[in-house]
């Protein structure tokens, strides 16, 4: 009879966990359920079966160096064991408040080991390798979470606050070395030519012919001047000289 059953709703993209009696009897998918419940002793849990995306800013840690900086990461997690993660909580309560509770333990966990990762490296590395230092998922974390019934997809740094001390420094830093790259580049540049002058000095001093035409390329330089008219002796004894 229709007086004796219980009618649940179960939403898309989420699955719901039927009680009874405070025990777990079966599991519903997405739709509307009518449950034989004459003396109201069901109890229906629904949780999303879609991916949770965590947001944590303004966390403070020191480096190897002990240099204090702050961090902001982000966790996409899913719940893939229901059971599991409502027998891990009271349930004498909403289920969002569960829910929140849930991700206080991840958040947790996962800060831990993003600080402890954090803390071992110096700050000069941590800027330089900022960008390659994104994820931090680790196989560690992931079997403390699944404990839960919960599975990490990623676990990931979205950005790094040096103190404007430091800011300052590394920019110095970063001048300084392309400052230096650039004369590395200037007196490389130098010696060549002046090697190359070199070789050109060795290669005319005994050539008569190219002394011979360098003096052609006087008179023609002369010419160019307008001075039309000038004296010079023999050539050959010019380039013998």
């Amino acid at each position: 009879m229709a007086i004796f059953k219980k009618k649940y709703q179960v939403k898309p993209n989420t699955v719901g966990f039927l009680y009874r009696d405070n025990v777990f009897e079966q599991k519903l998918n997405s739709g509307i359920h009518e449950i034989w419940d004459p003396k109201n002793r069901t109890e229906l849990f629904t949780l999303p079966e879609t991916s949770k995306l965590l947001t944590i800013t303004n966390q403070e840690v020191l480096t190897k160096d002990n240099i204090a900086l702050r961090f902001s990461f982000y966790i996409l997690y899913t719940i893939t064991d229901g059971q599991t993660f409502l027998s891990k909580f009271a349930l004498d309560r909403p289920i969002n408040e569960i829910i929140q509770e849930a991700e206080q333990r991840i958040y947790t966990i996962v800060q831990r080991y993003i600080r402890n990762k954090i803390a071992e490296l110096d700050s000069e590395t941590l800027n330089e390798k900022r960008n390659e230092l994104t994820d931090f998922k680790t196989a560690e974390m992931e079997k403390e979470v699944t404990e839960f019934g919960i599975t990490i997809e990623q676990a990931q740094l979205r950005d790094l606050t040096f103190p404007r001390a430091i800011q300052d420094l590394f920019a110095k830093h970063l001048e300084a070395k392309i400052r230096a790259k650039s004369e590395l580049e200037n007196a490389r540049t130098a010696v060549a030519t002046a090697r190359a002058l070199k070789n050109a000095s060795e290669l005319m001093k005994d050539d008569e012919n190219i002394k011979f035409f360098q003096i052609i390329e006087t008179i023609t330089k002369i010419a160019d001047k307008g001075k039309h008219t000038f004296m010079i002796g023999d050539i050959n004894q010019l380039t013998k000289k």
